[in-house]
């Protein structure tokens, strides 16, 4: 992302940017599943590197695989790039942990932003104190191996029903995870920003008790008195 994309990014909020998708045609962006574990619940705003599970086979998933250096999910750790976030396709189960609170804390050190997944974690009140970006379906005691085989790293894969590739800006916050396809964010964030500045007037008159229609959304009349606000340095009253 350039300056300016992430600057807009950041300025607008998630529930912002699902509508700028949707009126771009893309309605499947809204992760469901994963949802903010920090109160209050901390930001993200990073392209994704993506970890994938499958389903859990005996010999592919014992113990012993945990210590193995190729172990992808250990790999995933330790080659997540500074600044990014990792996103874990936990395959939907909120009853099986794809983390816990050393692995957590070595996201942390290692400057990833954060972490995203549509399994749990263990550890929950660890992890937390760690400060450290969490969005994920709960909390739960069985480690990745009881019910996970390693996948792969840097693909394609689903998080919370959407699918994400590497490189997708995920934006999170306490609304939840959406995903944002890189090609989009310049300007996804641009009319973001607008559309909020347009929100702040449609609040402010909605507050000084005008009804909803023909404000939000507007008709041609809110269009001109909006332009009016504007050229007025957005006043507050």
């Amino acid at each position: 992302m350039d300056e300016e994309t992430r600057a807009n990014l950041e300025a607008i909020s998630v529930a912002t940017v699902s509508m700028q998708l949707l009126k771009r045609g893309l309605r499947n962006v809204s992760m469901a599943g994963p949802k903010p574990l920090n109160a209050p619940a901390k930001p993200i705003l990073c392209e994704a590197y993506t970890l994938r599970y499958v389903p859990m086979r005996e010999d592919l998933s014992t113990p012993d695989v945990l210590g193995d250096p190729d172990f992808q999910p250990r790999v995933a750790i330790e080659q997540a790039p500074e600044g990014a976030v990792l996103v874990i396709d936990g395959r939907g189960r909120a009853d099986i942990a794809v983390a816990g609170d050393i692995l957590v804390e070595r996201l942390r050190v290692r400057g990833v932003a954060g972490l995203v997944s549509d399994g749990a974690l263990r550890d929950l009140a660890e992890c937390l104190q760690a400060g450290f970006p969490l969005y994920a379906a709960g909390a739960a005691a069985p480690a990745s191996v009881a019910g996970h085989s390693a996948g792969d790293l840097q693909t394609p894969v689903s998080c919370g029903g959407v699918a994400v590739i590497p490189g997708d800006v995920i934006k999170a916050d306490g609304d939840g995870v959406i995903v944002i396809p890189k090609a989009l964010a310049s300007e996804v964030g641009r009319d973001g920003v607008e559309q909020e500045r347009y929100e702040r007037f449609a609040k402010l008159r909605v507050a000084q008790g005008r009804a909803v229609p023909g404000i939000y959304p507007p008709n041609d009349a809110a269009r001109a008195e909006y332009a009016d606000w504007l050229e007025a340095g957005e006043p507050e009253d």
